[in-house]
């Protein structure tokens, strides 16, 4: 049976910077393609013969690495531009036959991503879409398991290396589920976009504070004190931050060995060396947690404990999928022709799966935040739809402690200006709107147009 998978080494570089391969396979014919992710894809390279071996899979895989040798080196080309890439490994028979991989078996088409960073940041656009690398790392069980119990046998890890194969494809909650449709979309826009990691948000490279719009889209739950640190600070020298996204920024992460291992303990924060050290801006588990005190609604202006889930682990399984829109005079509606009370984005669900929300009260008819929960006192909620956290949840210590909301929340679409302006969507499916729904497509290209 011929199969073949892999991963690089750095999921982001730079153009002269080289990538290196590492894969196993079986076959009699192994070669790669690289295609930049557009509407269409664009070839870059085309059957590239490869040599691959047939490699184990060593033990804690999941959390030391895959440790196979290097299959395929390649400077990136000057005239690459910033995106992001999709590297198709393929192993195929002496017949020439090959069949798709899927998700944790072997299989002889293996897809491998790359994120290419501007040589110089903000020269070809002023956006920057930083995809949510941290989140694919968590989930990723490549090696017997992920920060999840659920695919984790034996129990969930709280180190996991990013020096193996899945990460971006393959696994739940990947580059394909949302950021893809995304890129697809503002190409056929004719909207450039830069890409980065958020590894590259940590890290902060020489440059960055030239963008005037930074964008999270789909799923982006994992964050580090870095990544937090220097958004906020880009959004007090007055850059704009819009999150297409839900389930934002809750959970602490470190990172470790310049990145190459991720630190979470999450429910199990209290082995968190970090915990017996009283070192708690970097511990591990939610950001809304009273220890670290630093709720997620401080940054996006909203939060997973006031949110939860919708079409989702038996929540609102039923639910329409819609917002109700609140302030159709905003701006942001501008275009769309949406009246007080109107529902939107229900064809394609683009409420749920994971959704974000805040304290507030009903005013005049409208909702407004509280502002008890850590969410700004500018924020304005432009509009709403229902979700609530899952049964059990209340019984863990962590989620507990961090105020979460069985009884139910309310996804809070807002806006508030702290220097810069950041708008959040409040839900992690926004994107499977896109080219879709006119009234999503119109929300979107507003607020790019209006903060980039």
């Amino acid at each position: 049976m011929t199969y073949i998978e892999g991963y690089i080494e750095e999921l982001s570089v730079t153009p002269g910077s080289t990538i290196r391969l590492h894969a196993s396979g079986v076959g009699d014919k192994t070669s790669l393609s690289i295609f930049r992710i557009a509407s269409p894809d664009v070839c870059m390279l085309q059957d590239i013969p490869i040599s691959v071996s047939d490699e184990p899979v060593p033990d804690q895989a999941y959390e030391h690495g895959a440790g196979w040798p290097v299959t395929w080196e390649y400077e990136i080309p000057a005239d690459w531009a910033s995106g992001a890439y999709r590297i198709s490994l393929r192993s195929r028979d002496s017949y020439d036959k090959f069949s798709p991989t899927k998700r944790n078996e072997h299989g002889a088409v293996h897809d491998v991503l790359l994120i290419v960073r501007a040589t110089k940041p903000a020269s070809s656009s002023s956006i920057l879409l930083q995809v949510a690398s941290s989140t694919y790392h968590a989930y990723n069980d490549w090696g017997g398991k992920s920060t999840y119990n659920y695919n984790s046998p034996g129990g969930q890890s709280p180190v996991v290396s990013t020096q193996r194969p899945g990460i971006g494809f393959y696994c739940h909650s990947g580059f394909d589920s949302w950021e893809q449709d995304f890129i697809r979309f503002c190409d056929e826009q004719n909207i450039p976009l830069e890409l980065a990691t958020n590894y590259d948000l940590h890290t902060w490279p020489d440059g960055f504070d030239d963008y005037k719009l930074i964008l999270s889209v789909g799923h982006d739950e994992y964050w580090s004190k870095g990544m937090r640190d220097n958004l906020e600070a880009f959004i007090g020298n007055g850059g704009n931050v819009a999150f297409f996204s839900g389930n934002s920024i809750c959970w602490h992460v470190r990172f470790e060995e310049d990145g190459r291992k991720m630190v979470t303990y999450k429910e199990q924060y209290k082995q968190d060396p970090y915990f017996a050290e009283e070192r708690f801006d970097e511990l591990t588990a939610l950001w809304s947690h009273p220890l670290i005190n630093r709720p997620e609604n401080s940054l996006s202006g909203v939060g997973f404990p006031a949110g939860g889930y919708h079409r989702s682990h038996g929540v609102f399984m039923d639910g329409d999928g819609a917002f109700t829109a609140h302030v159709p005079e905003h701006w942001i509606f501008e275009g769309t022709e949406l009246k007080e009370g109107e529902k939107f984005g229900g064809e394609n669900t683009i409420l749920g799966y994971e959704c974000d929300g805040c304290h507030f009260e009903m005013k005049d008819g409208r909702p407004v935040p509280t502002c008890d929960d850590g969410t700004p006192e500018n924020f304005q909620i432009l509009a709403q739809g229902p979700c609530r956290w899952a049964s059990g949840y209340d019984k863990i210590d962590v989620y507990l402690k961090s105020g979460l909301q069985v009884e139910g929340g309310m996804a809070c679409m807002g806006i508030y200006e702290r220097n810069g302006t950041v708008f959040t969507a409040a839900t992690t499916d926004w994107a499977h709107g896109l080219g879709k729904d006119p009234i999503v497509d119109r929300i979107t290209l507003n607020i790019i147009e209006r903060l980039k």
